[in-house]
């Protein structure tokens, strides 16, 4: 009998109550309550359709909650329909119990009088007791076994483990470092600690930031920097939080699938929890993609301002124009354009006629819309400096998914079997093919004919070692615009090196015992335009808090105060820069800059970066 009682207080001795291990009704209350997070009673009243005078009463009640008030509260707060099952499991099992109330122990009749019979019953009551007890939790733990096999190893529903075993949803960093992968462990073990410290203070508001997580997708199109885009983030959340200012930030980190193939669950994640969750601002926003656009619209009906890092694709901002569906209000962004790419690459191209191929891709691995190589094949075939170089006869489009492998020597072969000699390569696809593809130039039969391939800002993502490149048999250069390399941006020269000095230090520094790696910096420029993202959003944030110093910025003041961002109000990582009226940066021709790998040109008008 005492180890039975031992049993019930070690139970009751535990922070968390899950399904699994819940054994009286008031601790089913108690998990209940816990069970929404930081979702507003009148946000679950309002999904669940329920009172919330009802809630209140029925969780305070010493008694357990009816099922039909149990199901309306689960649904109310997410959960799914196998999530809820889990818990309506328990409700059955505790109402069969024999329980005299919610919060009291259950007793049993031993006594000490001469009844010897009692005493041997009460003994075997209390023994089968103890035998069905065991049995039920075992049941119970399985069921939460199944749970968290749904969940990413967690009992949070907002994260969902995909059929591929990747984790995709959103976590504020309490769910374990490692949901989303090793190779995130120290951001997110940060970001878990950092938000820790800014909820305990009460004064905050929340951005999210939005991007595709993990490469176990097979169509995964980032080739592994979104762990430096996650650091960089963190960074200036982190930055920004230390300074005397407010209110604090807390930072939700939301994965769309390394493939952005769960956007829409992630966004959906994030319109609910608005405001219970205090969220003013989404960053990142992920790929120039299908995907992307529809997160953003959903996102914009959503009143909610983003600020995106990595999209790069004409018309991809507030105009609408990229898919000409109208505005997207409240989009913003601090990449360079793809026009601003290609203009700087053609002000820098050896002057002489070159003869020219196109080589692109409209659709992603996932047969949706590739906006970036859609805007570089418009670019390619519109901006006066390299549309004069086209060959018409020398046109060639491939799909991802008939497999880029197969298909690109075939076409490299075609630049030797044409009246005109190919030197030039307009490459509108992703980084991803740019290997097999310089691969296959290696292997075509005029293989000893120069050859330049020029590109965007993808391409900053290849490695310079890549074996095509140094071929002494084969010369080929690579031609793409984007931000500054890291010893560009320290260059005693160079206007902005105090900010970027300042970022660097940052990004390498202790963040609450974690250390990320300073090669992060140098093998993308993913967390530099990352940290400006989520500057870009703060710095609206606290300029809206200036206006209205007793209380906090709502959604509608940040996204107002974005599009005043003027005067390079921004001081992010990449330099000064603001915020024009359709959501593009400013000043970008100071800092877009061209990179070559590879053999060198001939000659050029002045030197490449």
């Amino acid at each position: 009998m005492a180890q039975f009682e031992d049993a019930q207080e070690d139970a009751e001795s535990g922070q968390s109550r899950q399904p699994g291990r819940i054994r009286e009704q008031k601790e089913f209350r108690e998990a209940l309550k816990r069970l929404r997070g930081k979702k507003s009673y009148n946000a679950v009243a309002k999904d669940g359709d329920l009172a919330v005078s009802t809630i209140s009463q029925t969780l305070d009640k010493d008694k357990l909650p009816s099922r039909e008030f149990t199901v309306k509260y689960l649904r109310g707060c997410g959960l799914g329909d196998e999530d809820r099952k889990v818990w309506l499991k328990c409700w059955d099992t505790l109402d069969s119990q024999p329980s005299t109330g919610g919060g009291r122990r259950w007793t049993f009749p031993v006594g000490g009088g001469p009844g010897r019979l009692r005493a041997g019953l009460a003994a075997g009551t209390a023994l089968a007791l103890a035998i069905g007890l065991v049995a039920w939790q075992l049941h119970q733990r399985s069921e939460e076994d199944a749970f968290k096999r749904r969940h990413c190893g967690t009992m949070n529903p907002s994260l969902v483990t995909e059929t591929d075993g990747e984790c995709t949803g959103v976590t504020d960093g309490s769910d374990g470092a490692a949901v989303f992968g090793n190779d995130l462990k120290p951001v997110m073990t940060a970001i878990g600690a950092e938000n820790q410290n800014v909820v305990e203070d009460g004064d905050y508001v929340t951005f999210a930031f939005l991007t595709p997580l993990t490469s176990k997708d097979a169509n995964n199109l980032t080739v592994g920097q979104y762990v430096a885009e996650l650091e960089g983030a963190y960074t200036a959340v982190a930055e920004e939080n230390k300074k005397n200012s407010r209110p604090k930030i807390r930072l939700l980190v939301a994965s769309m699938g390394s493939a952005q193939r769960h956007w829409e669950r992630a966004v959906d994640q994030l319109v609910a929890r608005k405001d219970s969750d205090r969220l003013v601002a989404v960053t990142g926003m992920g790929l120039s993609q299908q995907e992307t656009v529809d997160a953003a619209r959903k996102l914009s009906k959503a009143d909610l301002p983003m600020v995106g890092d990595l999209i790069t694709a004409d018309g991809f901002d507030a105009t609408g124009a990229v898919d000409g569906k109208g505005r997207i209000e409240g989009l913003t962004r601090v990449a360079l354009s793809n026009s601003d790419q290609l203009d700087a690459i053609s002000e820098q191209l050896p002057s002489g006629r070159r003869t020219a191929a196109l080589v692109s891709t409209s659709v992603t691995p996932n047969g949706t819309r590739d906006l970036y190589t859609e805007s570089l094949s418009r670019g390619f075939r519109t901006i006066e400096g390299l549309k004069k170089h086209l060959d018409d006869h020398s046109d060639f489009v491939f799909d991802p998914r008939g497999g880029p492998g197969a298909i690109l020597p075939a076409i490299s072969q075609n630049f030797c079997n044409t009246n005109k000699t190919i030197d030039t390569v307009y490459y509108a696809a992703r980084v991803k093919y740019l290997p097999d593809f310089l691969d296959a130039l290696t292997k075509r039969s005029c293989h000893a004919q120069h050859i330049t391939v020029i590109t965007g800002s993808d391409a900053s993502a290849l490695d310079p070692k890549t074996e095509a490149l140094n071929d002494p048999h084969s010369p080929i250069t690579v031609l793409y615009a984007s931000f500054p390399k890291a010893e560009q941006f320290r260059a005693p020269g160079n206007p902005a090196r105090g900010l970027y000095e300042a970022f660097a230090g940052a990004f390498t520094s202790p963040h609450h015992g974690q250390q990320f790696l300073a090669e992060h910096l140098t093998s993308s420029y993913w967390g530099i335009v990352a940290y400006d993202s989520v500057i870009t959003a703060a710095t609206a944030l606290h300029n809206a808090a200036a206006h209205n110093p007793s209380g906090l910025p709502n959604r509608y003041a940040v996204r107002n105060e974005l599009y005043a961002l003027r005067n390079n109000a921004v001081a992010g990582a990449s330099g000064h820069f603001g915020i024009d009226k359709n959501g593009n940066r400013t000043n970008t021709d100071t800092i877009t800059t061209v990179h070559r790998l590879g053999k060198p040109l001939s000659k050029t008008t002045r030197p490449a970066g």
